[in-house]
């Protein structure tokens, strides 16, 4: 029999190779870089604090709340917490922490996702009151292997009412080895129930500057050089969202081959560079018809999506805004860029910029629904640069009220100073006014509201009730108009004639004059240059 530790004998079999490693498949950044630990968490300093102090008093909530936009860390803070609260050390006596040690078996199972008493539900897949019926059932049971038993459920918002109504007795008295951990996009759509049985916390967006910061590790981490330009656009594309954030890194990354740059992201995300958006705003400003259709133009050209465009004009106006408020400007913001703002600020006044704002706000709406995002660019633009060359409205008032010339500050008479106290008021109006500088307002309301007016001298008054007035009435007006005047007034109440009230003429005054200013020939072009524009209010002052 053939020995088959001897190489000589028995059937020669070639060598056999070892098995190659396998490669690791690849994860996304979103998930490969998904925060283990609470000083991870970017951007809810305000709520790990709070945590934290829970915890180590042992003053641990029996249901959360976890509400913000869409990526800024709601389930991975719910299983933070989760890790928190079943962590016992590396020695295995450990207790709960703000800090978990990340390497005892309940730590490194609820990271993986594969610990028996840590159970994740999805809401928007689990809506009904069976899904939740199973969760009644199985509270009453203890933990398995861990300190609590956690419930963590996803978009609770989606569950339904009889889904919610049935959940609403456990929630509330839970046994002590349970807790709850919602998360949730839409929190208005919670009921008030709910919320009152949770503690709750609303996760901020991240700013700006952090998510920059955390998008310079993350590519470190990967070895990819990343423009700092690059990694600005992408935080101020994120709008506040880690997750959001990184997709985009990835596909920059991936897009860069190994480099990632600023015109690359500006390209995939159909952007202008911000030094094209500051020459196209102060092109506007200056009125340059062709001067603004040839960069409007070159965008398009270019490829860079016309709602891009105008959000980036907004953004430029916005930090001008701030400017002129004298705010702190965004950190993301060049020293140019700043130096930029301030020279549009002292430029434009209060009034331009914020007929500047309505219009691009306008215009976006019109680029989004329009069948050509182009051509109706095209137009906003232009009704830019038309409104750019409007004056004020207080301007323009005062063209009106003078016939086309400029109100001199002298045209009217300065005002008169108040009533002496001895002097008779000359009309029904003045004697209200001296009555209600008195303190008396309640009698005001009435004199104004009330009452219409049937006779006025010095000493006399004649008024007819419009509405119920108390009996003491005519007593308390002629004590307090003598208070007012120091003369003796007698008061008379009659159910003959009698004028509007103070109130009805005012009103009447003022659409008067709402319908005189509306007849005028240039606020009339004005509201049919811009349609769906109001007549809101008339300042009598200014008008």
């Amino acid at each position: 029999m053939n020995d088959p530790e001897s190489p000589g004998l028995g059937l020669d079999l070639p060598e056999r190779a070892s098995p190659p490693a396998k490669a690791s498949p690849y994860r996304v950044l979103a998930r490969k870089y998904r925060p283990q630990t609470f000083a991870e968490l970017i951007g809810q300093d305000a709520m790990v604090t709070t945590l934290g102090n829970a915890i180590s008093r042992d003053r641990i909530a029996h249901a959360f709340l976890l509400t913000g936009v869409r990526g800024v860390g709601k389930t991975s803070t719910a299983r933070l917490v989760a890790k928190a609260l079943n962590c016992i050390g590396p020695d295995g006596q450990g207790g709960p922490t703000i800090d978990p040690c990340g390497a005892c078996e309940p730590c490194r199972a609820i990271a993986e996702g594969r610990h028996i008493d840590v159970i994740e539900m999805d809401a928007a897949s689990h809506t009904g009151v069976d899904d939740v019926r199973e969760i009644i059932e199985a509270v009453r049971y203890s933990a398995v292997s861990a300190r609590y038993k956690i419930y963590i459920i996803d978009e609770v918002h989606m569950l339904s009412k009889n889904a919610f109504n049935a959940l609403l007795k456990t929630l509330e008295e839970p046994p002590a080895h349970v807790k709850f951990l919602f998360a949730t996009t839409e929190v208005s759509k919670v009921p008030v129930t709910v919320l009152s049985r949770c503690q709750r916390f609303d996760l901020r967006r991240i700013p700006a500057d952090k998510l920059a910061a955390h998008f310079a590790f993350v590519a470190d981490a990967e070895g990819v050089e990343a423009e700092e330009e690059a990694l600005q656009a992408i935080a101020r594309a994120a709008e506040g969202s880690a997750r959001d954030g990184l997709s985009i890194l990835d596909q920059a990354i991936a897009r860069g081959e190994g480099r990632v740059t600023a015109a690359q992201v500006r390209d995939m995300l159909g952007q202008a560079d911000r030094g094209r958006i500051r020459r196209l705003l102060e092109t506007l400003l200056t009125g340059g018809v062709t001067a603004t259709l040839t960069q409007l133009d070159e965008a398009h050209s270019l490829g860079i999506d016309p709602a891009s465009l105008l959000r980036g004009l907004m953004e430029s106006l916005h930090a001008v805004t701030r400017a002129k408020a004298g705010a702190h400007a965004d950190m993301l913001i060049s020293a140019e860029e700043r130096e930029a703002a301030a020279d549009l600020a002292a430029r434009l006044s209060w009034g331009n910029i914020h007929r500047l704002w309505q219009l691009l706000l306008k215009g976006l709406t019109d680029v989004i629904i329009a069948p050509d995002p182009h051509e109706a660019a095209t137009m906003v633009l232009l009704r830019l640069i038309h409104a750019a060359e409007m004056p004020d409205p207080s301007a323009l008032a005062a063209l009106l009220a003078g016939g086309g010339a400029t109100v001199s500050s002298q045209s009217a008479p300065p005002p008169a100073g108040p009533e002496p106290k001895s002097a008779a008021p000359l009309d029904f109006p003045a004697l209200v006014a001296a009555v209600e500088e008195q303190g008396r307002q309640l009698l005001g309301v009435q004199l104004r509201d009330h009452v219409g007016l049937v006779g006025f001298a010095p000493g006399e008054i004649v008024l007819k009730p419009l509405k119920p007035l108390g009996a003491d009435f005519a007593r308390d007006l002629a004590a307090a108009a003598k208070q007012a005047t120091g003369l003796v007034w007698q008061v008379r109440l009659t159910d003959g004639g009698g004028s509007p009230s103070l109130h009805q003429q005012e009103a009447m005054a003022e659409e008067q004059m709402r319908a005189a200013v509306l007849e005028e020939p240039n606020v009339a072009a004005l509201l049919a240059e811009f349609p769906g524009a109001e007549l809101e209010s008339i300042d009598r002052k200014e008008a």
